[in-house]
This record gives structure tokens, sequence and C-alpha cells, in this order.
């Protein structure tokens, strides 16, 4: 396996991102409580999720932009209040903030540091995180997100459009990811090497087809098996 460059997942790979997407919701509705208490008793938060659900399932157009989703979600939310001037830029920026406040995984940092070093990498995600908030984006030479894509995990034309940014072929880059399908097998059928991330330690389900190239139970374990793989790099 012969691999020159790396793209990587983010939520739930470099970090645990529920925690995050909850404060970021708890945030939102302490902000509209104060601000726009209508519409917080209108639609609680379980309410919003809801919204937010039924907005994703009508709206498959947008599946690759989980940001313009949320501001649709927002703004019918008012609507239904009878509110139509909602102040969505500023919803937006209190969830962003709480949602780009996230605990990395203690191996992750040292993990991108090493990769960074080694080989060109590029981040791959179909979610809003936002790197240069976290803290991270040095570590990265290029950001491929679905928003600016058009497309999400698992549709090859991501991955392939991380390849072209890389100038490296698919076949020469692992991508490193936790989920099993919108990671492992869209890169795998857009011709890329697999690396899943397997932290809790589950069997490959077998629907899936053929297992990633490798099965890891952290990013520590890709930097020692890249470290000792180094001689085909």
């Amino acid at each position: 396996m012969r691999i020159l460059a790396i793209t990587i997942d983010l939520d739930d790979t470099l970090w645990p991102v529920m925690p995050a997407l909850e404060r970021a919701d708890r945030d939102l509705d302490n902000y509209l409580r104060q601000h726009y208490p209508q519409v917080a008793r209108t639609w609680p938060i379980p309410a919003m999720r809801e919204l937010r659900a039924r907005v994703a399932a009508e709206r498959l157009d947008l599946a690759h932009d989980f940001t313009a989703q949320r501001y649709i979600t927002l703004q019918m939310a008012f609507d239904a209040c009878g509110m139509t001037e909602a102040p969505l830029d500023t919803l937006w920026e209190i969830y962003a903030k709480a949602r780009n406040s996230v605990e990395l995984y203690p191996d992750a940092l040292p993990a991108l540091e090493w990769l960074s070093n080694a080989r060109p990498v590029a981040s791959l995600t179909n979610g809003n995180a936002d790197l240069a908030r976290i803290g991270l984006h040095a570590h990265f030479a290029h950001h491929i997100a679905a928003r600016d894509i058009g497309s999400a995990k698992p549709n090859a034309k991501i991955f392939l459009a991380a390849a072209e940014r890389l100038g490296v072929l698919p076949e020469n880059i692992l991508h490193v990811g936790d989920d099993p399908e919108l990671d492992v097998v869209g890169a795998r059928e857009a011709g890329m090497r697999t690396a899943w991330i397997n932290r809790e330690g589950h069997p490959w389900p077998g629907a899936l087809g053929t297992a990633p190239d490798l099965d890891l139970p952290d990013l520590a374990a890709l930097v020692d098996w890249l470290h000792r793989h180094d001689g085909g790099a």
C-alpha cells in the first residue's frame, strides 16, 4: 500500500461531536428564551430538532449543506410564530461558536502533528466544523467540505475532489474515518485505501462488503502503522 496523502474525517474521528451539538442546541435555546420567548416556548429543543429533521427530509437538494438546513429551520420556527424578521446570522453565530467548541480525543492532536509532517493531509467532511475556530487549520493542506463540493459522503464526487485538490491519485490516498458507510464504503468506491477508526471495537458490518484496509482502535494506531510502513511511502 503506497500512501502519498491522507484524507481524514472530522466529527467522531478527531472529536466526539454529540457533546458540542447538544451544547449548541442549549446555547441557542437560552438565547431564544431571553430574547424571543415566544419562539422558545413554541420550539423547545426537542421540537426544534424534529423541525430540523423534517427540513432535512424535505430538502434533499440540501443534503450536503447542514448550514443551509439549519438556516431554513430557524426561519421556519420564526415564521410559525408570526415573526418574519428572524436574526438568522446572530442565531447561527451562537450555534457555530458552541458547535466548534469541541474536545479532541487524546490521540487526535499528536496524530495530526505527526501526519501533517509526514504527508499532505486534507480534511474531508459532510459537516460544518470550522477548523480555524477549533485551532487545527494549520495541520491541513486542504479542507474539503460537502457544502462546497455540492455532494456528500459516501458519494465518490467528494473523495475525488479531495484527490484532485491534493494532486494525488485516489489509489495513493488513505482515507481515515469512523463511519463504515460514509467513510469506508465511500472512499473504497472512489478508489482510495481505507482506515476505519473503530474506537468501540465493533465487528465490520458484512453487509457493507469488503472490510477496510485498516481496522484501528484510534489515531495513535494509525500513526504507528504508517511509521512502520514509511519505507513504502
